[in-house]
């Protein structure tokens, strides 16, 4: 390891496991046609509850993915988590790592843990006694699985870690993830997946005021309207390679991208009126620290909360950090499509701002077409333009903010 030099971060891999694509090609096509794939909860245990329309990764089949040792300590977030690390490892072409497994770390954010495994363990125990329960109930809920469950399914031994910091942690793990590698550490992995549709974690939520209960999946997450009545909740997530700029360039990897700003701030739970000061304190942090003055930003990755407050918070921060940029700047979000899936969320948003760079599309922002605040918010069909530098934003329901700049990796297209 070479930490005297100043490294730059590129991420080399992107592993996507989502409600519009269990492939990152096939992710990319959805949301660049702006696809919603919302829709009435099918998970058994559900169909009473007031919650009825989420984003479900349908038809996944961990054992196709999976070894079954893994599978049977695991629960489904970990399951999408393994699966969309794998495909990022491939993509990166880092797949075989035997001869130097200290260069690598895994870091994961995760918000619900798993829920599925976790209830299935306690109705066997109340149902048929203690003798029923297996011995991975003790891990397989636990927040930091995923990140336990990567590094040894890949013999990886390099700093390991898990971030709890409410949904923005999506954002705050990937930044955990480059300073890493700015101190050392050639590679890490980095991600989140969640799975809360689960009965006992859909109850859960139900305590949240934010979360939208309409019935109709084309009403029901709608961000930035009038109509805007909460957001709804979403499986999946995806995972990165983040890796050692100059390591990539000589072993010929492609660069897709380079992490170059982040910061992060809290504003207190559900106090959407105080996270415009805290998200644009972020916005600048990030821009400061990626050397970017705002009018470089060229398309923003809105977190898109869905309740009025939020998003009118959300605009009036835009504004405030980036100036007479911040009503001009393109903005999309692309989740309304897809909901939001907590942690993942803007691990998904992440490879949609990669991706977009790449090709020159942005995304749209799918359900919503009457605009009701001053943002350039991209609906109907993608947009056509020259993207070098990204800015994503993420909230969470707890208080947190964070904002995160990426750009353009030199083989996207100008």
């Amino acid at each position: 390891m070479n930490a005297q030099r100043t490294r730059s971060t590129a991420i080399t891999g992107i592993g996507v496991i989502a409600p519009n694509g269990q492939r990152t090609d096939s992710y990319w096509k959805s949301v660049k046609e702006g696809v919603s794939v919302l829709d009435r909860i099918t998970r058994e245990g559900c169909g009473h509850l007031p919650l009825r329309v989420a984003g479900e990764v349908r038809g996944f089949d961990p054992s196709a993915l999976i070894e079954e040792n893994f599978l049977v300590q695991t629960d489904r977030f970990s399951h999408f988590a393994m699966a969309a690390a794998s495909v990022a490892l491939d993509d990166a072409g880092l797949s075989s790592i035997a001869d130097s497994p200290y260069s690598v770390g895994v870091v994961t954010a995760a918000g619900s843990g798993g829920g599925e495994f976790g209830q299935r363990e306690l109705q066997k125990l109340w149902g048929q006694g203690s003798r029923f329960v297996g011995p991975y109930q003790s891990i397989a809920w636990f927040y930091a699985a995923s990140t336990g469950q990567i590094s040894i399914r890949s013999g990886f031994r390099g700093p390991c870690g898990v971030v709890a910091s409410d949904e923005a942690g999506g954002l705050d793990a990937v930044a955990h993830a480059a300073r890493t590698v700015r101190r050392g550490i050639d590679v890490v992995v980095a991600g989140a997946a969640e799975a809360p549709l689960a009965p006992y974690s859909m109850v859960c939520q139900l305590g949240y005021p934010e979360l939208s209960t309409v019935e109709d999946p084309a009403r029901a997450y709608r961000p930035f309207t009038s109509a805007a009545c909460g957001f709804v909740p979403a499986e999946g997530g995806a995972v990165l390679v983040v890796e050692d700029e100059e390591r990539a360039r000589r072993r010929d990897a492609v660069v897709r991208a380079t992490v170059a700003g982040h910061a992060a701030t809290f504003t207190g739970a559900s106090c959407w009126d105080r996270s415009r000061e805290g998200l644009a304190h972020a916005v600048r942090g990030a821009l400061d620290e990626a050397g970017c003055a705002p009018e470089e930003i060229d398309v923003v990755f809105a977190d898109a909360m869905g309740v009025p407050e939020a998003d009118r918070a959300e605009a009036l921060a835009l504004a405030d950090a980036l100036g007479p940029h911040g009503t001009r700047v393109p903005v999309t979000a692309p989740k309304t499509g897809i909901g939001r899936s907590y942690c993942g969320a803007p691990l998904l948003d992440i490879a949609a701002a990669v991706m977009a760079m790449e090709h020159g599309q942005i995304p749209p922002t799918p359900n919503v077409f009457d605009i009701c605040h001053e943002i350039d918010l991209v609906t109907s069909t993608a947009r056509p333009a020259e993207l070098r530098t990204a800015l994503v934003l993420s909230r969470g329901l707890m208080g947190s903010n964070a904002a995160l700049v990426l750009r353009r990796g030199p083989g996207a297209a100008a």
